[in-house]
């Protein structure tokens, strides 16, 4: 049962005092029908933009698609978005409609919309209008298109991710119809924008049945992605892997928390692997390096997608990083804190156990136990202060310039001095550092 909160009756009020119809509408009206508060609520009604603005004096509008017969509504601060019924004409840049024609009947507005589930109206006057079975497709847990699927996704080619998120994140099954003009129209992809492809992709990921969709959907997600396609029943004929590359890389995710970093970091962290896969004499398959292919290729990626440069830095050090093998274990801890920190070091452990789950049951108990060893070793050197990046070395620049060191030699100086104390070849004080910093040059050309 829909309940229009208090806060949205003015919209009613004001509309259907001047004679125009007003209907809550699109998913406030999904979500409240399946338990959940709307975190938005959309209006519809026959009021043109003008009306709209006229029915709303005492409140500040804002034009935010007149010529769409969307006006936005602001009251107490807060949004509420208010649309003219309309017709759509044709979609040439597969976003928006060439041309729309205001209509009196909410029948036809409801019938440009992309799902059934999305294609219900509510008034508390007149209560539902689901021509296209909406309500019955969300008892049903069905996605299904409104009219033709083809129709739907050449209008804009956005709808295949979204009818995708909405499967993972309802934990609906898609129609069969619907799901095969996915696969069918899934090209159409290559030309949408990647900042408007970036939601849909974040939303899928971070969804709770995301695996599934990826699986599922794979053709998909190599048109918007196409690195990913060398991946695909890219053999590993290694004792160490039982799935190819990419079945593995699904077999990872699912065993990954709900972290967008983490997630991103697990679908790119073998993604270099068909660039350097080598077969020795014996028929083992071998990746060397794969983690820096990998991490270049992550960041290309995320940067065309104009993903948050946090985001983007911290993915593609977690995707450089996932393969370390800490056989120095001290050491080698302490190097990677210096590059990564605490915080994304206990997500590359997540990443690390979540690689191995997915890979041959050979030393896999081995692995698994080796990781819990750098866990705790990892938080025994964080607990008790020990050194690990320039930040926590006890000179700094100043100390050597006073010491006579210039320009390069200062930067040079400050390294070898770090790796000295993480190596343990001396403590970090001035005096046990002392004769380490007197053999180190002063100058470099």
């Amino acid at each position: 049962m829909t309940v229009i909160p208090k806060k949205c009756h003015f919209i009613f009020d004001k509309l259907n005092s001047n004679g125009f119809q007003c209907y809550a509408v699109g998913g406030c009206i999904r979500d409240s029908l399946m338990g959940t508060e709307p975190l938005d609520w959309d209006f519809t009604t026959d009021a043109e933009p003008d009306d709209i603005i006229s029915c709303f004096n005492e409140y500040d509008t804002i034009d935010i698609g007149k010529n769409f017969g969307t006006i936005c509504v602001i009251c107490k601060g807060e949004p509420f978005e208010i649309t003219t019924f309309r017709n759509d004409g044709d979609y040439s840049d597969m976003r928006h409609p060439d041309s729309v024609t205001f209509t009196r009947r909410v029948e036809d507005d409801l019938s440009r919309r992309d799902f059934t589930v999305n294609a219900i109206a509510y008034s508390p006057e007149k209560g539902y209008v689901d021509p296209f079975g909406g309500m019955a497709d969300i008892n049903a847990k069905l996605i299904r298109c409104v009219g033709d699927a083809d129709n739907r996704f050449s209008e804009d080619a956005i709808r295949i991710l979204r009818a995708i998120r909405f499967s993972s994140r309802l934990g609906f099954a898609v129609d069969p119809d619907t799901e095969q003009a996915i696969h069918k129209n899934a090209t159409k992809l290559s030309g949408i924008h990647p900042q408007r492809i970036r939601k849909e992709l974040s939303g899928i990921l971070m969804s709770d049945s995301f695996d599934k969709a990826i699986s599922d959907y794979s053709d998909v997600l190599s048109v918007i992605i196409p690195e990913l396609s060398p991946m695909f029943a890219l053999a590993q004929n290694n004792p160490h892997h039982k799935y190819d590359v990419w079945t593995h890389t699904l077999q990872a995710l699912s065993h990954t928390p709900s972290d967008d970093v983490i997630r991103f970091a697990v679908l790119f962290h073998d993604i270099g692997k068909p660039h350097s896969k080598t077969t020795d004499n014996d028929g083992v398959d071998h990746f060397k390096n794969h983690q820096k292919i990998s991490c270049k290729i992550a960041e290309d990626v995320m940067r065309r997608f104009a993903y948050p440069t946090k985001i983007i830095s911290d993915v593609s050090l977690l995707v450089r990083y996932h393969d370390e093998r800490f056989r120095d274990m001290s050491y080698d801890i302490k190097r990677v804190l210096g590059a990564i920190g605490p915080e994304l070091f206990e997500k590359l452990l997540l990443i690390c156990r979540a690689d191995i789950l997915a890979q041959s049951e050979y030393k896999r108990e081995q692995k698994l136990s080796h990781i819990d060893k750098v866990e705790d070793e990892l938080h025994r050197i964080v607990e008790s202060g020990e050194c690990y990046s320039l930040s926590g070395l006890c000179v700094d620049g100043s100390d050597l310039i006073t010491l006579g060191f210039e320009g390069k030699a200062i930067g040079h100086a400050l390294d070898a001095l770090l790796s000295h104390v993480i190596k343990g070849k001396a403590p970090n004080t001035v005096d046990g550092l002392r004769a380490y910093i007197d053999s180190l040059p002063r100058h470099i050309d």
